[in-house]
């Protein structure tokens, strides 16, 4: 089994089968039929159109609002910013899916990975397995809108010579720099591939006899300034507290300073952190248990489908007795997750506490379903939960995550295939 599966991912360029020196990528498929499929790809499709209509009020909360739904104060001068046409160019959902019932557990507008996964690997899965691939056409899909999205991007600037693209993201982790070279490759313009380190901010233009030699921006490795930065894994929550070690200035609020002034553009642009907050689930749910004229009846009903219960408070669970998880509204990967049974004592907790300073929200518990996977060790039971992307909020490649309840990144990727039909 251990020979099998390490040729079979050899064999797929540029790909972490392995990660932190354990097994990651199964050597196996769960097979679904298309209605699952065709039914999570529309809750997406549903749920999405939910949060990117909601982006537009959150424009207009004051600043006090923002931050009670957990933006940091650094971000407001920028958080209301509308770069480009898209919200998001790429997201992903996060959905437990019980038979017929499909329910939301978050969305990730910001930073979101297991892209290659879904859109490259997973069909070379099924093609080894002799099986369909329910993502056959998304790559494709995803190429076009990196392209579009680019271009879109350079276009806010107002400047018409060819744009100098930048790719970047923590160069020594695997995960992060081969997921967004394969995104630079898939984009198909002329770009470059620069690690986060390697990047350096002009705050201000530099003068030498009072002719200017260097504009404020952004500059790459090789002193060029930059006109779109594509930060696959850098997120904004984080970006806002970077400071230079040496000379400890914020540079990455530096870095914000030029989105504002638009002399760089970023990807993905700072309206989908304004709805990276997983406390926007909040305003969601109050609106609807307020049956608020905001959302039309047929929003009001698939926010009552597909959304969970979501406070910023954990009285009304502890009132009806309901089982709940406590969330950071900013966090990744199951990180501080922790969950409680209806009377408060806690149930099971993610032993990393990254967040614990991030305002907390607090959702109805949803059991993860299991199945049986197949590892290098034998057959396991694992909780499965179900991401689909939003490929500028529109449903695209779908794919599975195995593990614990709380799913975390200790969890295995499932490749997912379609049943043959009878």
């Amino acid at each position: 089994m251990h020979t099998k599966r390490q040729r079979f991912y050899q064999s797929i360029d540029a790909f972490w089968h392995d990660l932190y020196d354990t097994e990651y990528a199964l050597y196996d498929v769960k097979l679904e039929t298309k209605e699952t499929v065709f039914a999570i790809q529309q809750a997406a499709n549903r749920v999405g159109h939910v949060f990117f209509k909601t982006a537009q009020l959150l424009r207009a909360l004051d600043d006090e609002t923002l931050l009670s739904l957990g933006f940091p104060t650094e971000s407001l001068a920028f958080i209301r910013l509308k770069t480009m046409d898209m919200e998001s160019v790429i997201s992903r959902l996060d959905f437990v899916v019980h038979d017929s019932e499909i329910k939301l557990l978050e969305l990730n507008a910001d930073t979101p990975t297991f892209i290659k996964e879904l859109f490259h690997v997973n069909g070379r899965v099924c093609d080894h397995f002799n099986v369909q691939d329910p993502n056959e056409q998304e790559e494709k899909r995803l190429a076009f809108l990196l392209h579009r999205a680019i271009f879109n991007a350079y276009h806010s600037l107002k400047q018409s010579t060819y744009p100098n693209v930048v790719f970047s993201s923590h160069g020594d982790h695997d995960e992060d720099k081969l997921t967004t070279t394969y995104l630079m490759e898939l984009a198909n313009v002329h770009a470059k591939y620069v690690p986060l380190h390697e990047l350096k901010i002009i705050d201000e233009p530099i003068y030498e006899q009072g002719r200017l030699v260097t504009e404020s921006g952004l500059y790459d490795a090789d002193g060029e300034r930059v006109d779109v930065l594509y930060r696959q894994t850098y997120p904004i929550e984080h970006l806002v507290e970077d400071e230079d070690p040496d000379t400890h200035e914020k540079v990455g609020q530096m870095l914000m300073k030029l989105v504002e002034q638009n002399k760089l553009a970023i990807i993905n642009p700072p309206s989908a952190f304004l709805l990276q907050s997983k406390a926007i689930q909040v305003l969601i749910w109050g609106l609807h248990e307020e049956k608020h004229s905001f959302f039309t009846e047929e929003e009001h009903d698939w926010i009552h489908t597909y959304f969970l219960p979501t406070y910023l408070e954990e009285d009304t669970f502890w009132e009806k007795k309901i089982s709940y998880v406590k969330k950071p509204s900013f966090g990744r990967e199951g990180d501080t997750v922790e969950i409680y049974h209806g009377n408060g004592e806690k149930a099971a907790e993610d032993i990393h506490k990254t967040y614990q300073d991030a305002i907390p929200i607090y959702q109805q518990f949803v059991p993860l379903p299991t199945t049986e996977i197949t590892t290098e060790k034998g057959k396991e039971r694992a909780h499965v939960m179900y991401g689909c992307f939003l490929l500028n909020g529109k449903a695209s490649a779908v794919g599975i995550r195995a593990g614990n309840q709380i799913t975390d990144n200790a969890s295995y990727y499932l490749p997912i295939g379609l049943q043959k039909e009878k």
